[in-house]
């Protein structure tokens, strides 16, 4: 359970940041979520109250600082700490996406802003506090594309690349406190992402809300010793 526990997770107004705000709710969790998006945000909102949690909503772009101050100090101010962050907020860029060869430099970029800058700022802004009370967990979120290096999947997969090793460097500074930082491969899901990166799947894919669980026990007390790890969120296992 995750009564009395504060959540901040961002890109939250759907697929996997929606599916994962409602399992926190659903565990009593008390939530700080964002997103680009007003509209689906609140949407989202509406949905975890209705299932008994208290939530904050802020519209940011985490690839800004002026914006992540802003969500972070607003959470701290309302929620009065962060128990679990989880850096979600990201974007494909291009679609269809281009080769390397052909790819337009400031999609490139706003790619790497959004994907790599952002968990870094976030982590930056959250962890004093962590640092502060020794304790807290971050995950971030990952992708096989940022495990093995596939043509075609441009600045995405070297975004997310650049996650994993933000991730486990982060983990190594914070390997003598109690603050702890993972980061969960989910594996393919259906959303409106996957949609634009395979438009043409002829596959079966996991729902958002089935890959869940991983994440709840990274943030759970369960999981205090596990620091630096890369989890497969539909194989449950470390990679």
């Amino acid at each position: 359970m995750m009564k009395n526990k504060v959540v901040m997770i961002t890109g939250a107004s759907k697929g996997l940041g929606k599916a994962l705000t409602l399992a926190f709710a659903k565990e009593g969790a008390m939530l700080s979520i964002c997103a680009r998006t007003e509209e689906n945000l609140l949407k989202v909102k509406r949905e975890a109250e209705q299932l008994g949690a208290t939530v904050l909503a802020v519209t940011a772009d985490v690839s800004k600082t002026r914006d992540v101050e802003r969500f972070v100090a607003l959470t701290e101010e309302k929620c009065g700490k962060i128990d679990i962050l989880i850096n979600n907020a990201s974007m494909l860029g291009p679609s269809p996406m281009p080769l390397l060869l052909d790819y337009p430099e400031e999609d490139f970029m706003e790619v790497l802003k959004v994907n790599a800058l952002s968990p870094f700022l976030v982590t930056r802004r959250v962890v004093v506090g962590m640092l502060q009370r020794n304790q807290g967990s971050i995950i971030n979120v990952t992708s096989e594309a940022g495990h093995i290096g596939y043509a075609g999947w441009g600045a995405y997969g070297v975004s997310k690349f650049a996650v994993e090793g933000l991730t486990e460097t982060w983990a190594d500074e914070l390997s003598e406190t109690g603050v702890r930082i993972n980061m969960v491969d989910p594996g393919e899901m259906d959303t409106e992402m996957h949609q634009l990166a395979v438009p043409d799947c002829d596959y079966s894919l996991a729902k958002p809300e089935d890959v869940v669980d991983i994440f709840l026990y990274l943030a759970s007390d369960q999981a205090k010793g596990i620091n630096g790890k890369r989890l497969s969120a539909q194989a449950h296992e470390e990679v």
